[in-house]
């Protein structure tokens, strides 16, 4: 039988606080809470792209540095980084650009998880 790859994503994070967590992620990523499991730890929100989901494992300690960063497409990344900003949300400096390919800004979640938003300037 050969490989059959769904459609459904769903990116794993580490957290210490799975009710703040998932409080930040509703506000600020604009998710919303499928399910929540307390006696494993565990919960996944729908984020706004269809099939994309995040899951949030709750952890003693959460470990920085390696692993992926999500990275979001947004419309409009001045007014994406302006939702962050309103939130008090920790980002790595301002928007990067990359002429005709990408702008670019990294922020991260409460434990430090990275993420990114995207808006391409590749045309379609």
């Amino acid at each position: 039988m050969a490989l059959q790859i769904g459609s459904e994503l769903t990116c794993s994070m580490g957290v210490r606080d799975m009710t703040a967590s998932i409080a930040w992620y509703e506000r600020v990523m604009l998710c919303k809470l499928l399910y929540r499991a307390d006696e494993i730890g565990w919960c996944e929100l729908a984020t706004p792209m269809a099939g994309v989901n995040v899951g949030l494992s709750e952890v003693e300690s959460v470990t920085q540095g390696g692993g992926a960063t999500n990275v979001f497409e947004v419309a409009d990344i001045d007014a994406a980084k302006a939702h962050l900003d309103a939130e008090g949300v920790r980002q790595d400096g301002d928007i990067q650009h990359i002429p005709g390919l990408v702008k670019l800004i990294t922020f991260y979640d409460p434990d430090g998880n990275a993420f990114m938003f995207s808006q391409s300037e590749m045309a379609a």
